[in-house]
């Protein structure tokens, strides 16, 4: 007997938040938790995957996507987010002239800016807002996807613009990367010391951040950079 919209609705959602709550799982570790024969869970994972709500990555195991995370920061309301993070922009970009990015991931392998407080020199970096780059090549695509340990920093020299180099943190909930701050800086204008120093300040504001929407804090400096 075929299954009714609802029940094949309740079985795809119950295998998303497995998902979801374990962060990773195998075919075999979310048909157990769910209750279901390998064959349906793989077939509905498989449209889950197709939608950009899960992820299969190499290992076989499947992660929370793209999709699902983008909708999940704009259920704490992308508005939310951007009030809770606005302190920390302003503070980054009154203490390095610089313009300051928020991002989430985006569809389809993505970073999206939502916010920006742009800096404070006559050259800066025009807005991004609402505009998206790629997650792979990129600091803030380093920082959404885990790739940026708590406590350290992404810097990316030429990933979207020749002559522009980008610095970002991650901001998580619980073990969960929910969005970057990213400090976007002419290249001519940045030297060794000048990254060094950015992205500690970056570090500090989003380990604050961080702690208050119960993640890490993750002060251990450990700059990183690509």
């Amino acid at each position: 007997m075929a299954e009714t919209g609802t029940r094949t609705a309740e079985r795809t959602l119950a295998l998303l938040a497995v998902i979801c709550e374990r962060g990773r799982a195998t075919l075999s570790e979310a048909s157990r938790a769910t209750d279901l024969a390998p064959s349906t869970a793989l077939r509905l994972l498989r449209t889950l995957e197709g939608a950009g709500f899960v992820r299969r990555d190499e290992d076989a195991s499947y992660t929370p996507g793209g999709r699902i995370i983008q909708l999940g920061a704009q259920a704490l309301s992308n508005e939310s987010l951007v009030d809770l993070t606005f302190p920390a922009m302003k503070r980054l970009a009154d203490a390095t002239g610089e313009s300051v990015y928020l991002s989430i991931v985006g569809h389809h392998e993505t970073a999206l800016y939502i916010a920006i407080v742009e800096g404070t020199h006559s050259i800066r970096h025009r807005s991004w807002v609402g505009g998206t780059i790629p997650l792979d090549g990129t600091a803030a695509g380093q920082a959404l996807t885990g790739a940026t340990p708590a406590g350290s920093w992404a810097l990316v020299k030429s990933g979207v613009e020749s002559d522009v180099t980008a610095i970002a943190a991650p901001i998580r909930v619980g073990r969960r990367v929910v969005a970057a701050l990213s400090l976007v800086v002419p290249s001519y204008r940045l030297g060794e010391d000048d990254a060094s120093r950015y992205g500690d300040l970056l570090v500090g504001e989003v380990a604050t951040l961080s702690s208050e929407l119960g993640g890490p804090a993750g002060h251990e400096l450990e700059g990183a950079t690509a």
